[in-house]
């Protein structure tokens, strides 16, 4: 029992240590303006009477995936593998369906008044996800128990952004913040705690998905030159729908084995 419970403080000792120094980060460094640059995407093609084609209707996997995520969670009653998280999942599908929306509006017309409606539904599916890991993986009570707290600290890292903005000195680092400590923590986490091998590695899939949806981010122009077809932002966005989609796979999985009365697959 005490070298349980000393790997089990070694382990929040690590994840605590890991949270406070990405905290302290972001009080030491300089802070982030947003680029003006930014909003120059690479593909910015007319098509009917849509501004930014591409870029806004490659929103629609996001607006897809978020929709079956949620019917898939309703109504409120489900088996006990999904019930545990059940508001953690539907808060996740709530936000993956918002940024579908957001997306969109910011790239009809792409400004920094524009992008907040794209960043804050954003917040809302990384802190869901995280407290997702969080109870799978450490304790379903403490995965209940940091939806909100971690939701509110995304919703105030984009109004302190805005704040700095509008007063002409915008401050990216606390964005920053929730949006990279999270995935570094979650790898951290699936390595460190013992969790369902096959349930494992659809999360390590799913943190994949992000890495490429950001690596085409990178490379928006690069992509649009070399096939003079459809730009990195583009993929990107698709790339971030099938993040979700990998997840909801693992929810229908789960539910599909409460139904027929099987063991659970993951």
């Amino acid at each position: 029992m005490k070298s349980m419970i000393g790997k089990l403080n070694i382990k929040s000792l690590v994840l605590l240590l890991i949270t406070l120094a990405g905290i302290g980060s972001v009080f030491i460094m300089e802070p982030i303006p947003q680029d003006p640059n930014y909003h120059l995407f690479a593909d910015c093609r007319h098509i009917s009477f849509i501004p930014n084609f591409w870029n806004v209707v490659s929103n629609i996997p996001l607006l897809i995936v978020g929709m079956l995520g949620i019917f898939l969670l309703l109504p409120k009653k489900q088996n006990g593998a999904i019930q545990e998280l059940w508001l953690n999942n539907l808060v996740f599908f709530i936000g993956i369906f918002l940024i579908g929306i957001g997306s969109g509006y910011y790239h009809w017309n792409p400004n920094s008044e524009s992008l907040v409606w794209d960043r804050l539904p954003m917040t809302i599916s990384f802190m869901a996800f995280f407290s997702i890991i969080i109870g799978e993986s450490v304790s379903i009570k403490s995965g209940k128990q940091i939806l909100w707290a971690l939701i509110l600290m995304g919703f105030m890292s984009i109004a302190y952004w805005q704040m700095t903005e509008s007063r002409g000195r915008g401050d990216l680092r606390f964005y920053a913040l929730v949006q990279f400590l999270p995935m570094v923590l979650i790898s951290i986490i699936l390595g460190m705690y013992k969790v369902n091998r096959n349930l494992k590695i659809y999360f390590w899939l799913v943190l994949l998905s992000y890495a490429i949806a950001k690596l085409f981010e990178t490379g928006d122009y690069y992509v649009f030159t070399s096939t003079n077809l459809i730009s990195g932002h583009s993929i990107k966005h698709v790339m971030a729908a099938l993040g979700p989609l990998i997840y909801l796979a693992v929810l229908y999985k789960r539910k599909n084995s409460e139904k027929t009365k099987t063991k659970p697959i993951i």
